[in-house]
């Protein structure tokens, strides 16, 4: 097992000088050294390393392991310690942009581990952007990443890792274009047709069924949806408020408030429960009244014997168990795999009558695989597509901008994003004086 080492500095005495000198070891595991100015036990060699000490609670990592500077994979490594303590929700938990930063970073570090980072130009990241593109990542998403990769330098020239002029240069690199890229483009989110929302919904468990309703009929975020508790509803008037804890503009500051109407208030009442700070949607929940529903069903007799074998089977303290509320994931997994049931594939692609799902898929030969898989992708809509809908029944019936107080948009060139516009008005215009 390795030795400890103290992240703290430590204040010793350097013999051969008589003077104070500082040892530490950095979050990338180098070990550092430094005289300080001054005699030993001195006033200026303790002010200089009371500096230090402060200077390394700031940037553990300021002060490079090598004499030439750190290294691309130094940084990288650097960075993510950073990252996932800065990208954190209020629960504590790691956000998602700490995952699409880690690939990121990978891709990086295969390609410029070793390369001293004073030496990684425009020319190193252009490579980086074209191996996105060679992997058919959209135009969207390798500019995104192009971009993560520049406020990486950005933070190392703000914790003096990195020099100034990297990221001057690296800055000068250009988003790709539309049309003059070989990165494909992402197609636009459109919103979900009702009638496939009520084809999925006999398909959902009752708590992700009220997710969906609930969204439907307030057009919040799926993530502000998840998190919706008793203690966060301002029920005095006839409208209720939800003000969401958490949510995508919290970090800077932001108010969010969602207005609930009569028939989203009835949807919120049948998941009440006497804990007010209750995730009203929860999985824990959903399971518990599922194996309920299973036991009231039950047509044969549970034996003590049965109940006892269970119960010496079941884990006492299981690693993975159902949470307590819904995130982003799981909401649309459980999203996907109704629309799976409610869109089967048809024809030669079919299941059998009283095949189980395995032997259907291992019957199955790899172009039919393919070709299931492509099925799917086209028959399944996501939990953000409900919000879409929302803002364009709501900018068609009120004007856009109703759509973009609804949406909480800030400023209303998003919310034509997300609300598509009135083609029929449109076709009236054109009727009349077209």
């Amino acid at each position: 097992m390795p030795r400890f080492r103290n992240p703290l500095p430590s204040y010793l005495p350097h013999k051969q000088s008589g003077r104070a000198r500082a040892v530490w070891t950095d979050t990338t595991g180098g070990r550092h050294f430094r005289l300080l100015p001054g005699p030993f036990d001195s006033a200026e060699s303790r002010a200089a390393f009371a500096r230090l000490v402060l200077e390394l609670d700031v940037a553990p990592t300021a002060a490079p392991p090598s004499p030439d500077g750190i290294t691309v994979a130094e940084l990288l490594l650097a960075f993510m310690e950073h990252a996932d303590c800065h990208y954190r929700d209020p629960e504590g938990k790691p956000t998602s942009e700490v995952y699409h930063l880690r690939l990121v970073v990978r891709a990086v570090r295969e390609l410029y581990a070793d390369l001293p980072v004073a030496e990684f130009g425009p020319l190193a990241l252009k490579a980086a952007r074209q191996r996105w593109v060679r992997d058919g990542r959209s135009r969207t998403e390798c500019n995104r990443r192009t971009s993560a990769v520049k406020r990486i330098l950005k933070w190392g020239v703000s914790e003096e890792l990195v020099p100034a002029a990297v990221y001057q240069a690296v800055a000068t690199v250009t988003g790709l274009q539309r049309g003059r890229t070989e990165a494909p483009e992402r197609p636009p989110v459109v919103p979900v047709e009702a009638a496939a929302v009520e084809a999925t919904l006999p398909h959902l468990n009752r708590h992700v069924r009220g997710l969906v309703e609930f969204q439907r009929l307030t057009g919040c975020r799926p993530g502000e949806a998840c998190r919706v508790r008793r203690c966060d509803l301002d029920m005095s008037g006839d409208v209720w408020v939800y003000r969401p804890v958490y949510h995508k503009g919290s970090w800077r500051g932001k108010a969010r408030a969602v207005a609930v109407g009569p028939r989203a208030q009835a949807l919120l009442r049948e998941f009440f429960t006497p804990a007010l700070d209750d995730y009203l949607f929860s999985p824990r929940r959903a399971v518990e009244e599922h194996n309920a529903a299973r036991t009231a069903a039950r047509k044969t007799k549970r034996w003590a014997s049965h109940v006892a074998y269970n119960a010496a089977r079941r884990k006492a303290k299981p690693k993975r168990g159902p949470k307590e509320r819904y995130a982003r994931v799981s909401y649309r997994q459980a999203v996907d795999r109704a629309c799976d049931r409610a869109f089967p594939p048809t024809g030669d692609l079919s299941r059998l009558p009283k095949e189980s799902a395995r032997k259907w898929w291992a019957r199955l030969s790899e172009e039919e695989r393919g070709r299931v898989k492509a099925w799917r992708d086209a028959h399944r809509w996501h939990p953000n597509q409900l919000r879409h809908a929302h803002g364009t029944e709501v900018r068609r019936r009120y004007g856009l901008e109703a759509a973009q107080v609804a949406l909480g948009h800030e400023h209303a060139d998003v919310t034509q994003v997300y609300a598509e516009k009135n083609l029929e008005l449109a076709a009236r215009v054109a009727r009349e004086i077209g």
